[in-house]
């Protein structure tokens, strides 16, 4: 089976700036590479044929860097959003998508083997499937545990655990049929429409490395440790 993604590249970067004032986010250099590159180096080893690229805010720069793909040998082409279409709203601007594609933001650095994550969904014929990790973060203050005005107890600055997501998903071409268009319509908007439709959204929960670096302390880390981790993102 032909596999297909497309990577939300037309966010304007606002929580990096001022790094993203001159370059795209996802033209943000991890190493050598930019993020973005490094995802497609990552879908091409896993055997994805076709990327559309969704690009809005700078996207003549990322068009002039990625062309037609030919460099990477696949077939990347443009969908060019004319307003902002949050997250899922740019989908219903592509006319060709198969039954069942990746959908993915395009500033992560993760190690996660895309081809098993797309051959279990479409084995499991799933509407859409959320790629999950979980997150720790530390609460930098004394967190009091309190009923009508009484100190019940005290933990300080405790570590909590989230799971999230990790912003890669795999969507059926159903659940585009909930997707407005030419509207502003988000993954959360998304996942509210399924759930009160009583669709049944697989979550596949995943332990190995992940880091959105649209964050600026991850965008610091992954490039701290993008160079000695690097077999584990692409082989060259």
């Amino acid at each position: 089976m032909s596999k297909r993604a497309v990577i939300l590249a037309g966010g304007k970067g606002t929580r990096l700036r001022p790094y993203t004032v001159v370059l795209p986010k996802p033209l943000m250099p991890i190493g050598e590479f930019p993020i973005l590159e490094v995802i497609i180096k990552q879908l091409v080893s896993s055997g994805f044929e076709h990327i559309t690229l969704a690009v809005n805010h700078q996207a003549e720069i990322i068009k002039a860097f990625f062309m037609d793909g030919s460099k990477w040998g696949i077939r990347i082409d443009y969908s060019l959003e004319d307003k902002p279409l949050g997250t899922m709203g740019p989908l219903k601007l592509i006319k060709d998508l198969p039954k069942h594609f990746l959908v993915m933001n395009g500033d992560i650095l993760t190690d996660i083997n895309y081809s098993t994550f797309h051959d279990d969904h479409v084995r499991q014929n799933n509407i859409f499937t959320i790629s999950s990790y979980v997150r720790e973060q530390l609460v930098d203050y004394g967190v009091l545990e309190t009923s009508d005005g009484v100190l019940l107890g005290l933990r300080e600055k405790p570590r909590m655990h989230y799971e999230v997501s990790m912003g890669v998903y795999m969507v059926s071409r159903n659940a585009l049929e909930y997707v407005p268009d030419n509207s502003a319509y988000g993954f959360d908007h998304l996942m509210h429409d399924l759930v009160h439709a009583k669709q049944q959204v697989a979550v596949q929960k995943f332990s190995g490395y992940w880091l959105d670096i649209g964050r600026p302390d991850d965008y610091a880390q992954a490039i701290d440790e993008f160079e000695s981790m690097r077999a584990r993102f692409i082989s060259e």
